[in-house]
């Protein structure tokens, strides 16, 4: 009776042993499929001049696409494209602000007149407030959203139809861990990137059977200079601080070369979903196994973050917030991002 349990157990184990070769094979099988070539293609990165996405342009011109990047402020656009070009990239920069739908239709007109189609598309335009409860507004739930989703929104809608009817395209949607675990003090970046997770895993399934393949970035923190630019509330030196800092810490974040590395061979393979560094996915199946206890653990985090205070509800640059702690020997490797992103005006 021994042997013939012993038996059935390697029977078994050799079994699940066939399964999971299986699926590697599949996995390995579809990846080789839907492997695309980026030469020539025609990439739209919103939020392009500065940060992820700057390094994002680079990377997919590297590849051998012609970049189109958008972003509000025009003077941070023409620094952007002056730097891609003497890189030699193929490089179109144009003014849109994302949230608002007739400029979004009348930027992708632009490149369609220019060079025939949008052949991948990064929604990766962001906003970050940061500051505790009482110090947030409904404006700035409502900016994060117009930023997060209906921004993302508005050019997916603009792009999706003539992907579709070529059955061949990319959409890569820059979400976050805060679109995966909800963490204190940046809960309007969080609801809305959570928004936007829903949105772009949504889409995944519906765009596939069109040749479209949608992948959602979630990354953590990242060194891309991108806390000079974001808003903070309450006591903001102190907010600008601990963000900086975090933001610096190698453990703790990755570099944005890394980062745009990894979501370009994720847009290559048709990947679902990146998320990134190895810290932030242990993070996420973590929370996804024991959400309580990460609720617990970000309770306790909440309780050593800045109390209200400060200039209130008022925003204040993360620039203009500067004090002894940032910038400090603890932020170098986020100051140096900062000035190698176009973070700095």
């Amino acid at each position: 009776m021994t042997d013939r349990i012993g038996d059935g157990g390697g029977s078994r184990a050799l079994t699940a042993a066939f399964a999971i070769g299986g699926l590697v094979a599949a996995r390995a099988f579809l990846r080789a499929r839907r492997a695309y070539d980026l030469s020539g293609k025609v990439v739209l990165i919103t939020g392009g001049g500065r940060g992820l996405g700057l390094v994002l342009a680079r990377e997919f011109a590297r590849h051998g696409a012609r970049v189109v990047i958008c972003a509000r402020d025009p003077r941070e656009l023409e620094r952007a494209r002056l730097g891609l070009a003497s890189g030699g990239a193929e490089v179109l920069a144009l003014q849109c602000d994302v949230t608002e739908r007739l400029q979004v239709d009348a930027l992708v007109h632009d490149v369609m007149e220019k060079w025939g189609a949008i052949d991948v598309l990064v929604n990766n335009a962001g906003v970050i407030q940061v500051g505790p409860v009482r110090t947030i507004t409904r404006e700035d739930y409502e900016e994060a959203l117009q930023t997060h989703f209906w921004g993302p929104l508005n050019t997916i809608l603009a792009t999706m139809p003539a992907m579709q009817a070529r059955r061949a395209g990319r959409i890569v949607n820059i979400s976050s861990v805060g679109g995966k675990i909800s963490v204190p003090h940046l809960l309007p970046y969080c609801a809305s990137k959570f928004a936007l997770t829903g949105l772009s895993e949504g889409l995944r399934t519906e765009l596939a059977r069109d040749n479209v393949f949608v992948t959602t970035v979630c990354p953590g923190l990242m060194r891309t200079g991108s806390p000079r630019n974001a808003y903070f509330k309450g006591r903001h030196r102190a907010e600008y601080a601990w963000f900086s800092i975090s933001d610096s810490t190698p453990l703790l974040s990755t570099s944005a070369e890394h980062a745009a590395r990894r979501i370009v061979v994720a847009c290559q393979r048709g990947d679902p979903e990146l998320i990134l560094p190895f810290l932030t996915r242990m993070a996420v199946t973590v929370h996804g196994a024991l959400p309580g206890l990460t609720a617990e653990i970000l309770s306790l985090v909440n309780r050593v973050l800045p109390e209200a205070g400060g200039v209130g509800t008022e925003r204040v640059r993360g620039a203009e917030s500067e004090s002894w702690l940032s910038p400090s020997p603890l932020t170098a490797l986020g100051d140096r991002a900062a000035m190698a992103h176009n973070e700095i005006q």
